[in-house]
């Protein structure tokens, strides 16, 4: 488990996708300050078109975005945008769309675990900079006596499950790359040109998914084994999710097509 109150503050090792100044939770640094409610709680995210998931969200994440893996450790993937500065599901105002999956490692922002590469542990840290988080504050991190809030301790115990949902992610990467069930993908769509031919096809991501032609050749027993450990309906909660690449990749051709429209309405 995680130590929300670290001996230490020495620098936190690696980079953390949205947070731009992680800094050990502690009641010297953080005595008087909390989490204030904020307009548009997820704007930090507008500018990602992935997130990170864990493998017990793939079945609710599958009807809203296409789950993919990615980078050496194959790292499951949500994904919102088909370019690097747009999350296509967060509004102006900076809220979800209604209906959407909202991504747990979204959800505990500005919490988080980080490497304290001192004393070679995890610690509970926050992102100073997240702008819900300031001085007079509507949700203290600490109390008049220097001990954490319960909304602090519901914080950190949601990070450490979290932690725990990571390492049964990271098995069930493992699973699959022992099988060899991973192959590479490339999206691609082929726009209409104005004169209603079709234009050259252009490639939308690569990314690892898994082989449907592997998974059908595996022997029963393992098939039912998969089963057993739950590790197949979370491949085909991944596979369905899929199908949402047609949609991500209309719902972007059709926000360009708007764009024009919209800027000359300014």
């Amino acid at each position: 488990m995680a130590d929300p109150t670290p001996t230490d503050t020495a620098p936190i090792s690696g980079n953390v996708l949205f947070y731009s100044k992680p800094e050990p939770l502690t009641p010297e640094l953080h005595g008087k300050i909390g989490l204030r409610r904020v307009d548009g709680p997820f704007a930090f995210a507008a500018g990602s078109q992935i997130a990170p998931l864990t493998v017990a969200e793939f079945p609710m994440a599958s009807s809203s975005y296409p789950i993919i893996f990615a980078g050496e450790r194959f790292q499951p993937l949500a994904v919102m945008g088909v370019s690097n500065d747009t999350n296509m599901f967060i509004q102006a105002n900076g809220l979800f769309e209604p209906g959407m999956y909202i991504p747990a490692y979204i959800r505990r922002y500005p919490f988080v675990l980080a490497n304290d590469s001192a004393n070679e542990q995890l610690v509970v840290c926050i992102d100073r900079n997240a702008t819900m988080v300031g001085d007079l504050p509507d949700l203290p991190f600490f109390d008049p006596a220097g001990q954490p809030t319960d909304y602090t301790k519901n914080c950190i115990q949601f990070c450490n499950d979290f932690e725990t949902e990571n390492r049964r992610t990271e098995s069930f990467v493992a699973l699959l790359t022992e099988l060899d069930l991973l192959e590479t993908r490339k999206q691609m769509f082929t726009p209409t040109n104005p004169d209603g031919s079709l234009g050259q096809p252009q490639e939308v991501a690569e990314y690892f998914a898994v082989s449907e032609d592997k998974l059908k050749a595996l022997p029963e027993a393992k098939i039912r084994e998969l089963m057993d450990n739950g590790a197949l309906p979370q491949i085909y909660a991944h596979l369905i999710s899929l199908n949402g690449w047609d949609r991500l990749v209309s719902l972007a051709l059709i926000r360009q097509s708007l764009a024009p429209t919209a800027a000359n309405l300014n």
